[in-house]
């Protein structure tokens, strides 16, 4: 199974760091950020990965993690051309790069999980998309799953609902089968001008395959000032 790093955006939340480097480069205990997901996957027994990220960056990973041999892995690269066009748009990047199921990151999604277990079970489940999902204290950041525990689904995700109906939120942890991009091709542009991953793993969820596990260990969208020195604090600590 092969692997796909969502790493472009424009960091607005990081700013002012993010006006000269990706998010992603930014420290996060001894490492540049996209290092821990990198290595998740590599402990997984992932080994090829793409790495979606923007123009002007994509020398910097390049020059980093160059061909992945240091890490275990085999590294891809390929650029975003519609810039903060959504996280779909640049899910769609990588088209030509699998053709069965695959597991997809956000490159700011930390965690503890391993993620092998997911995989081994989205290889061998019919259904066609899984997501991953954490409990928080403040869903209304995130999308929020409704879930239906009894028959192991998710009946809706709603985008940073005012009042939320669940505490339960998407994490950027994705796995599909390659019928994903047909999907994308079928979504129309959120309010924002952006594909938005929501609708498509809505799309999913209206044909009763969209699966469903909870992380366990600690998680964290380290694309704030505050998530970022929290990612820092718990990445030394394991240090």
């Amino acid at each position: 199974m092969k692997a796909v790093i969502l790493a472009g955006g424009s960091g607005t939340r990081l700013r002012p760091f993010t006006k000269i480097i990706n998010k992603h480069l930014l420290p996060v205990g001894s490492y540049p950020m996209i290092y821990w997901p990198i290595k998740k996957l590599a402990q997984a027994g992932i080994q090829e990965i793409l790495i979606v990220t923007n123009k002007e960056d994509i020398d910097l990973f390049n020059g980093i993690f160059g061909s992945g041999d240091e890490l275990g892995v085999q590294l891809f690269y390929t650029i975003q051309k519609e810039k903060g066009s959504g996280i779909a748009n640049a899910l769609y990047c990588a088209k030509d790069f699998v053709s069965e199921k695959f597991v997809v990151l956000l490159g700011d999604n930390l965690f503890d999980d391993d993620l092998e277990p997911y995989i081994e079970d989205f290889k061998k489940a019919n259904y066609g998309a899984k997501v991953l999902l954490k409990e928080v204290g403040n869903p209304e950041r995130y999308g929020v799953a409704i879930v239906d525990d009894k028959n192991q689904r998710i009946k809706s995700i709603i985008e940073k609902p005012k009042n939320p109906e669940s505490n339960f939120c998407v994490t950027g942890i994705y796995f599909y089968d390659n019928s994903v991009f047909d999907l994308i091709e079928s979504l129309s542009p959120s309010e924002r001008g952006e594909l938005e991953i929501t609708d498509l793993n809505n799309l999913y969820i209206n044909r009763n395959e969209l699966n469903y596990d909870i992380l366990s260990g600690w998680w964290l969208d380290a694309g704030t000032h505050e998530a970022l020195y929290n990612a820092n604090k718990h990445f030394f600590e394991g240090e």
